[in-house]
């Protein structure tokens, strides 16, 4: 049987599918870019990231990165979440 007369019938179906752009991989990937700005600004200000504990007396610098952070992790949330799962 040639390959033809198998791949016939079945490429209005692979013609119609449409594709995933992003799901649980990009949103992975996303939360992991915000993780390492998050990281990065904390190296900049003479801190490590996850020691530093929230209390009145924390450097406005600090607050401003973990602001930062939690815009970036709502925006990936938002767009990645909602997509469709490859």
């Amino acid at each position: 049987m040639r390959l033809t007369n198998i791949l016939l019938p079945i490429l209005p179906v692979l013609a119609g599918m449409q594709s995933a752009q992003a799901g649980p991989i990009a949103y992975g990937l996303c939360q992991t870019g915000c993780n390492v700005v998050a990281v990065a600004c904390y190296a900049a200000a003479g801190f490590t990231f996850g020691t530093v504990v929230a209390a009145p007396a924390t450097p406005a610098v600090i607050l401003g990165c973990n602001a930062a952070l939690g815009t970036c992790s709502a925006t990936c949330a938002a767009v990645a979440l909602l997509a469709p799962i490859p």
